[in-house]
C-alpha cells in the first residue's frame, strides 16, 4: 500500500476518533463554562499522555525547534476559543456544514504555503464531499441569522492553519512529540480564561473530560501520523466521511434515523472520498512501475 492511502486510513482513523469526541465536548461545553471545558478538555489530553511521555523520558519529547510548537499551540487555542464559544448555540446541521470548510481552507493554504501540487482530482473530490456535505444539511439550515454560525466559521481558518503548520513540523518532529506539545501549549494558553471562569466539574463531568482526553490525543496523533505520509491536500477529502459517522453515531445513540438527504448525500462522500483513494492509489503503483 502506498503512502497517500495508508494516509488516508490514519485520516479516517481521526474522523472516527474526532466524532466521537464533538459529540462529548458540545454535551460538556453546555453544562460547563465553554473557557473551563476547553482548558479540561487539553488538560486531561495531557494528563493521559504523560505516562507515555515518562516512559521515554523528557529529552524523547523535546521539539526540534519550540518557536514552531507555540505557534501551533497559539493559533488552534484561537480556533478552540472561538469553537467552543460557539458550539452550544449551534444546531448540529449547521456545525456540520460550517466545520467542512476547513478542508477547503487547508488545500488552498497547501498550494500557497507549503507548496503542494494543485492536483485537479483532489480538488473535484473535495468538492464533492462538499457538496454532499449540503446535500446532507440543507434541510436542515434555517438560515436565521445566528450570529454564533459567524463565530463558528471563523474558527474554520484558524483550524486550517493550525494543520498547516503540523503539517510543516512533521518534517522535522514525530507526531508523538507534536501531540504533546499540543497539549501542553494549549493547557497553558487555556489557563487565564478557564481561572477566571472557574466552575468545579462533578465526578462524572470530570471522567468523561478523561475520556475526552484520550480520544483527542488519539485522533490528533492518527491526523499527525497521517500528514506525515502523504500531501496535506490528498487526504482532505476523507474529511469529509466523519458526516457519515455522525449520522450513524446519532442513530445508535439516540435514535435519529438518516432521512433521504443523508442517505443520497453520504453516497455521495463516500464515492468521491473512495474514487479518489483509488485514482492515488493507481497513480503511485504506475509512477512505481
Amino acid at each position: 500500500m502506498g503512502n497517500v492511502p495508508r494516509a488516508m486510513l490514519w485520516m479516517l482513523a481521526s474522523g472516527l476518533l474526532f466524532t466521537c469526541l464533538n459529540a462529548l465536548l458540545r454535551a460538556l461545553a453546555q453544562q460547563l463554562d465553554p473557557f473551563v471545558a476547553q482548558f479540561l478538555r487539553y488538560g486531561a489530553g495531557l494528563l493521559v499522555m504523560l505516562p507515555f511521555i515518562l516512559r521515554a523520558g523528557l529529552a524523547a519529547y523535546r521539539p526540534k525547534g519550540l518557536g514552531g510548537q507555540l505557534w501551533r499551540g497559539a493559533v488552534h487555542t484561537a480556533g478552540l476559543m472561538l469553537w467552543f464559544v460557539a458550539v452550544p448555540h449551534v444546531p448540529l446541521a449547521e456545525m456540520t456544514a460550517l466545520g467542512f470548510t476547513t478542508p477547503l481552507f487547508i488545500m488552498f493554504g497547501a498550494i500557497l504555503f507549503l507548496r503542494e501540487r494543485m492536483v485537479l482530482a483532489r480538488w473535484i473530490a473535495a468538492l464533492a464531499g462538499f457538496g454532499g456535505v449540503l446535500v446532507v444539511v440543507s434541510p436542515g439550515l434555517t438560515g436565521a441569522g445566528n450570529p454564533y454560525a459567524l463565530v463558528m466559521l471563523a474558527s474554520s481558518p484558524l483550524f486550517a492553519a493550525s494543520f498547516l503548520i503540523t503539517k510543516a513540523l512533521t518534517r522535522r518532529d514525530s507526531p508523538a512529540v507534536i501531540v504533546a506539545w499540543q497539549a501542553i501549549t494549549i493547557t497553558l494558553f487555556t489557563l487565564p480564561l478557564a481561572v477566571w471562569a472557574w466552575t468545579w466539574p462533578t465526578p462524572l463531568q470530570w471522567g468523561l473530560f478523561l475520556l475526552a482526553g484520550a480520544l483527542g490525543s488519539a485522533g490528533h496523533f492518527c491526523l499527525t501520523r497521517g500528514y506525515s505520509l502523504a500531501d496535506i491536500s490528498a487526504t482532505q477529502p476523507v474529511k469529509f466521511l466523519e458526516l457519515i459517522w455522525a449520522s450513524l453515531m446519532g442513530f445508535a445513540v439516540w435514535g435519529d434515523l438518516p432521512g433521504p438527504a443523508t442517505l443520497l448525500g453520504g453516497l455521495i462522500i463516500f464515492a468521491a472520498t473512495t474514487w479518489i483513494a483509488r485514482r492515488e492509489a493507481r497513480a503511485r503503483k504506475e509512477s512505481a512501475a
